[in-house]
């Protein structure tokens, strides 16, 4: 069937698992050895095919798992690095609010102690006008006091004169 001279060119796969069969089973019912024996070497490569499919099928199916867990992995170190950063503008935002709040909070305290300083000085402004209207009334009423006590001696002065003319003078 074949001649040994030339190299057996075989097909892989399925077909040729059993192209190999059949050359091997030809080779013993015909005790042709060399028929036989080049039909267990095509099975053999045919399996060698297969396994070797199979291995390259398992190392693409382990380089795609690989390439997904490196994927997952950078994704990670994204998810993260995103995080720490809405999380450093979390903490600015907050720095930011409370700086914001404490100016906001002097301000309204400044108002408060401007307002009272102003009611204070209100407060001292309307004691001086009553200080001065006191003193205003007492000097008027001094005064008052005064011009009645004048008149008093002016008029005790009339009847003393009245009473005894002579000694005036």
């Amino acid at each position: 069937m074949t001649d040994s001279r030339i190299p057996e060119e075989t097909t892989g796969g399925t077909i040729g698992k059993l192209a190999g069969k059949a050359k091997q089973a030809a080779g013993s019912v015909l005790g042709n050895e060399q028929l036989a024996r080049e039909g267990r070497l095509q099975q053999a490569q045919a399996e060698a095919e297969v396994e070797a499919g199979l291995a390259g099928a398992e190392a693409d199916q382990r380089l795609a798992e690989t390439e997904v867990e490196a994927a997952k992995a950078e994704n990670q170190l994204e998810r993260e690095r995103l995080q720490t950063e809405v999380t450093a503008k979390e903490r600015e935002a907050a720095i930011e609010h409370d700086e914001q709040e404490r100016m906001r909070s002097a301000a309204v305290r400044a108002e408060q102690e401007k307002a009272a300083a102003e009611r204070e000085r209100q407060f001292q402004q309307s004691a001086a006008n009553k200080a001065e209207r006191r003193a205003e009334d007492e000097r008027l009423a001094q005064e008052q006091a005064a011009t009645r006590l004048e008149r008093e001696a002016r008029l005790s002065e009339a009847r003393a004169d009245v009473i005894d003319p002579e000694e005036t003078g």
